[in-house]
């Protein structure tokens, strides 16, 4: 293991530009970094949200590769660029293969290769899906607080879904400072469902937990949803079930049919990126011809240009920002190296020489 310097000092004149070395980031690595540091992510996440909306980040429009053999089967690339004390440029690469469940292996797997900004060079292949899982937790979490404010605390938490990104928000929920006294699960595989009941009460939580095989008891239960399917097309349509008013943490993005988010009001994390690919909030664009029922963005409301009223439903629908895997890297990357826990890979790039 060799002693690097943090991106965050790899500033440099052109005259002093030198090839930075290659390391590989395995997920064991990122789960130590991460694990039992969840207030700390949410902030970083908070802080990416800031510098996007002051226009201090690049976040293209996510690139979907598609396959006409494999109608459920996607990789996404999420091409990003932070800019400030943040500086960080990168690419996230994740697939999404709903088959391997059946498999007994997860659904998605990722890698986060990290830029030097100084000279363009790759310096960091880093295992994501556990990064990508974490921001996304963070990010819910943060919202989970932001938008229940002027609201009494949520007691009664719901889960439609229990996959991997379903237990990683469980934990930063609770590791941020929530409890509950009601954890409230469905999901259309009751191993699924059982697994994560196994793994709620593994980790201790004080509150009764109750499988529901119908959701619309589960919704009508909740003072918090938390979205997290695979679910391709909306599969909720009615209203009512949210007339108790919950918070809603949208996550997978298509659940929720245009007559739910027509009720609610609307928080998105970007909606040039949130209003496409078939998401719930862009079917609703293409019924209503506009984009009148989305209220702002969560750093609106954390920045308090846009207020939730606390006697609506309100609905946070995250498309997922590539700025958000790059700043939850970045901080791994820095932290392996200003311990010296890097692994080099030697001798990497060849052809350093420029007339050979």
């Amino acid at each position: 293991m060799n002693a690097v310097q943090p991106l965050s000092d790899r500033t440099r004149p052109v005259e002093a530009l030198t090839v930075p070395p290659f390391a590989v980031v395995p997920g064991r690595q990122v789960k130590q970094v991460l694990d039992g540091r969840e207030p700390t992510v949410r902030d970083i996440v908070e802080s990416a949200y800031h510098l996007h909306s002051a226009g201090r980040t690049v976040n293209p429009a996510s690139t979907f590769l598609r396959f006409p053999d494999r109608s459920t089967a996607r990789i996404i690339a999420l091409p990003a660029s932070l800019a400030g004390d943040s500086r960080v440029d990168g690419l996230k690469w994740i697939s999404s293969f709903p088959e391997n469940v059946r498999s007994g292996i997860p659904r998605a797997s990722a890698v986060l290769i990290l830029n030097d900004p100084a000279t363009g060079y790759p310096v960091a292949c880093m295992e994501s899906s556990v990064i990508s899982a974490a921001r996304t937790a963070a990010s819910a979490a943060a919202a989970a607080d932001w938008l229940s404010r002027g609201r009494p605390r949520a007691g009664r938490v719901g889960f439609i879904g229990t996959g991997l990104i379903a237990r990683y928000i469980h934990t930063y929920l609770r590791r941020t400072g929530w409890s509950f006294t009601d954890i409230g699960i469905h999901d259309r595989s009751h191993e699924s469902a059982a697994g994560f009941r196994l793994y709620l009460e593994q980790s201790g939580v004080d509150g009764d937990i109750t499988v529901h095989t119908d959701p619309e008891q589960l919704v009508r239960n909740s003072d918090l949803l938390v979205f997290a399917t695979v679910a391709a097309t909306p599969h909720i349509n009615a209203p009512s079930w949210f007339d108790h008013h919950p918070v809603v943490l949208h996550v997978s993005l298509r659940d929720l049919a245009p007559t739910v988010l027509l009720s609610a009001t609307n928080i998105v994390d970007d909606p040039d990126h949130c209003l496409r690919a078939q998401t719930s909030p862009h079917l609703t664009e293409r019924l209503t011809g506009n984009r009148d029922f989305v209220h702002g963005t969560l750093a609106d409301v954390m920045a308090g240009r846009v207020s939730v009223p606390p006697d609506a439903t309100v609905v946070f629908s995250p498309f997922g920002l590539g700025v958000l895997d790059l700043a939850v890297g970045k901080y791994v990357y820095d932290r392996l190296a200003e311990s010296g826990e890097l692994a080099i890979v030697e001798d990497f790039f060849d052809e350093l020489g420029r007339y050979g």
